[in-house]
Parts: C-alpha cells; structure tokens; sequence
C-alpha cells in the first residue's frame, strides 16, 4: 500500500474538527459518520465485529454507531437516546462522562499528560497510598497497567517470583484475559484452543465454586511435587455470566492455600469497586487475598488504567534488587491516575456500593418474576449487586432479547463464555425509573418472542 500523507493529514484533520465539536451533526453527516465507521470498521478494524455486532442494528441505520452519553444514557450519532444496561461491561460505574471524573482529567491534561519516567510522579504514589488505604487486610504495593489483563498478568509473574514455583488452579469458565499468560488461565476452549501452546507451566482448571475439588487439587500437587504458585478466581465469575459461588467457597479455598502455601489472588477486574454490592467482591465472604487485580470502572469511565495490589512482603522481588523487574511505559500515567483517583473519591463519597447492593436485590426480584412467568424462555437468573446474568435456554434466545431490547433502546450484551447468557450490567448511578423503564421494555420483549415459540 503507497503512502499518502497528504490524505492522512486532511483525514486526521477532518477528524480533529470533529471530536473538538459539541453539537451533534445533522442528518445528513450523521449518515455520513455511518457509513464512513462501517467502512473502517470492515476494511481496517474486523470485519466480522460488524456481524457479530447484529443484534444492535436491527433498529436500522446504524444505531450502534453511539456518540456521547451522561450517566447511565447515551445517544447514537443520529441523536437517539437508549438506556445503558450494560455499562461499557463493568467499566462504567460511574456513568457516561461523570463530570468529577472529567473535569480531573481535564485539569490534569492541561499540566502534564504523561510522566517522564525518570522523576517522581506524584499521581502514581496517590493512587497507590489510596488502594492501600480501601483494599483488605495488609494490601500495600501497587503496580499499574492499563487493562485487566495486564494486572492478572502482573499478579501472575508477582506470584511465580515470590513463591519460586510456576503452576496455577484456575475455574472452569473463568475469564481473566487473553494475554498469553491470562489467557492460558482461561476455562473456555474458543480462545484457548485456536493458538496452540500457551504458557509453559502447569494450568489446572476445577469447577468453580467446588471448594472440594481445589482442596483436592491442591492436595494431589502437594503429594507429586507440583510447586504451585497460585490460586486464582474471580470472587463472582463475570463473563461466566455472574455465577456466585456457595457461601462456603472463598473462606475453604483461603484456608486451603494457607495450608498448603500457596497464594490465593481475587480477580476483581469487573467485581471491584462497589460492582457487587460490596467495595470488593472477597468482602461477601471477609476474605483477605494475598493479591488483588482491579481495572474497568477503576478510570471511572474516563481513561483505562489497571493495578495489582498485594502485601509489602510478596511485592518485594518487584523492588528488590531490580525495581524495573515488571515496567510499563504508559500504564499508571498521570492522566490514567487522576482519573482512577477521582473515580475512588466519588464511589466513597457516594457510597456507590451500597447503591449497587439495593438497586441489584430490587432487579434481581422483578426479573426472577419473568423467570416464573417465561419458564420456556428463562433458564434462570444469577448474580448479586449490579452485576446480574439472565440465562436462557439456549443462545438463539439470548440473541432474541438482546436485539428485542436495543428495539426498544435498551443495551445488553452477552457474555465471554457462556453464550447463552445476557448480562444486566448498568452503570451504579442508574436510577429506580430507569430500571423500571428496562423492567417495562424487557416485559414487552418477552411477549414478542414468546409469540413466536
């Protein structure tokens, strides 16, 4: 391909004009702006998102072409408003362009963007001391990235260089990303089995929420000399569809890794930070993890950012004798670090937990009323806080209330690994008549498809 820099000047400039324009277009360039993000999408990005993508155009014209939003509404390019019930997947807490969040970053841009590197930052310390100070237990020391998956990545090589050993016992389903190492954590075959050989050291994969079968597995490495380095489960499984575990789980398997010496890591990526009910998802079980991962709604919807969190004592070989031991040029920036610090002092302020645990107990028992009601449709409902997963009876179903939602301007989506699943996900500041309008919508969609059974 030639290259043409005059183009990409004109088109980077047309751009630039755009994103720096408060009003939206009219029509006509609306459908312009459709047409032209359909073509980048299939020629330049993936093709294949735009098919997957389906469920969210059947309303026509694009709609999922989105343009701004503020708290838990947003508008498509045409100006159309839908109710946002699946929160940028756990990364929108806050809302859409939570204004404490924005004006942070805003003011933070205009001193610096980036660290040198080299110097202190201030931000990164902050950001830290405050994670200290909200985590469980004796949590210290963090390190920053800036997605999910490069925290459980970083809690994976923190785990392997303080303990010496190199296995891990992971959850059939679980999710922690789709990094080469996070990925080989993964319980799902669909993104494991297409790239061949994953990480080299040993990966067991048990049911989730089976404390026997970790106590198990733990026991049967003890015997054949298997030096495991860690335990790692999401504290409720997201992508798995918001499955929580017996009551008994977390406190058995903390036991069990005590026992046995092995470190127990909470992947609280989409849990964290008030999502469940709790700030943290271990805090239903008052459990304390040896290490902890966050990221999503930790940029409060603004700038991604990720951290890894674990005591002083197993974070030291990350400072001792090679402080560059794990390193990223962007991740933890200044800009990624206000934000996560305006993020944390809002969802404090605003006790957005608590909120979660409310707003989620009074979904929770409006929709198990459609899972008696639809017993045909409905498989069941799971989840607790603002992190609930309607299962149906198989994935054509979950397709069908999805795009039957988004017709009548409610966003859902799916989850990761398991296909038949819907997730209700809404930013924590969504309101009672805002949920009533999706528990109204969801009623109709219902009847539309269970005339068609």
């Amino acid at each position: 391909m030639a290259y043409d820099y005059e183009d990409a000047l004109d088109y980077s400039s047309h751009w630039m004009d755009w994103i720096q324009k408060n009003e939206f277009p009219t029509p006509e360039q609306a459908h312009k702006i459709i047409e032209e993000s359909t073509t980048n999408f299939a020629e330049y990005y993936n093709r294949n998102w735009l098919e997957y993508r389906k469920s969210v155009t059947e309303s026509g014209d694009w709609a999922a072409v989105e343009w701004g939003g503020s708290g838990a509404v947003f508008k498509d390019v045409m100006g159309r408003e839908y109710l946002d019930f699946l929160g940028g997947y756990g990364m929108m807490d806050l809302g859409w362009s939570h204004p404490d969040v924005v004006n942070t970053v805003r003011a933070q841009l205009e001193r610096s963007p980036m660290p040198s590197q080299e110097l202190l930052d201030p931000l990164r310390g902050v950001l830290a001391k405050l994670l200290a100070s909200i985590t469980p237990g004796d949590l210290k020391y963090s390190w920053f990235g800036a997605s999910g998956t490069e925290a459980n990545e970083a809690a994976m090589k923190i785990a392997k260089l303080y303990t010496g050993k190199t296995a891990f016992i992971v959850a059939v389903k679980g999710f922690h990303g789709k990094t080469m190492g996070a990925l080989s954590l993964m319980g799902k075959s669909d993104y494991r089995a297409p790239m061949g050989a994953l990480y080299g050291g040993q990966v067991y994969h048990v049911p989730f929420g089976d404390a026997d079968a970790v106590e198990k597995q733990l026991e049967i490495c003890e015997k054949v000399g298997i030096g495991v380095a860690a335990v790692m489960f999401e504290p409720i499984q997201g992508e798995s569809g918001a499955i929580v575990p017996p009551d008994d789980f977390w406190p058995r398997i903390r036991a069990a890794t005590k026992k046995y010496g092995v470190l127990l890591i909470a992947d609280e990526v989409q849990t964290g930070l008030g999502r469940t009910g709790k700030l943290w998802g271990v805090e239903h079980w008052n459990v304390v993890p040896d290490i902890l991962t966050v990221a999503k709604s930790l940029g409060g919807g603004v700038m991604p950012i990720s951290a890894v969190t674990t005591t002083e004592e197993i974070f030291h070989p990350m400072m001792y004798p090679n402080p560059f031991m794990h390193t990223t040029t962007t991740g933890g920036g200044a800009l990624a670090c206000s934000a996560a610090i305006s993020a944390i002092h809002v969802t404090l302020r605003e006790k957005l937990w608590e909120q979660a645990a409310e707003k989620g107990a009074y979904l929770m028992l409006k929709l198990q009323n459609f899972v008696v009601q639809y017993q045909n449709i409905f498989d069941r409902v799971t989840g607790k806080g603002l992190l609930i997963g309607m299962h149906f009876k198989n994935p054509e179903t979950g397709y069908k209330v999805a795009a039957e939602l988004f017709k009548r301007g409610v966003l859902v989506a799916g989850t990761l690994t398991s296909a038949q699943t819907i997730r209700i996900e809404p930013p924590l500041v969504v309101t009672y008549e805002q949920m009533d309008m999706l528990l109204d919508r969801l009623g109709d969609a219902l009847k539309e498809i269970n005339k068609s059974m």
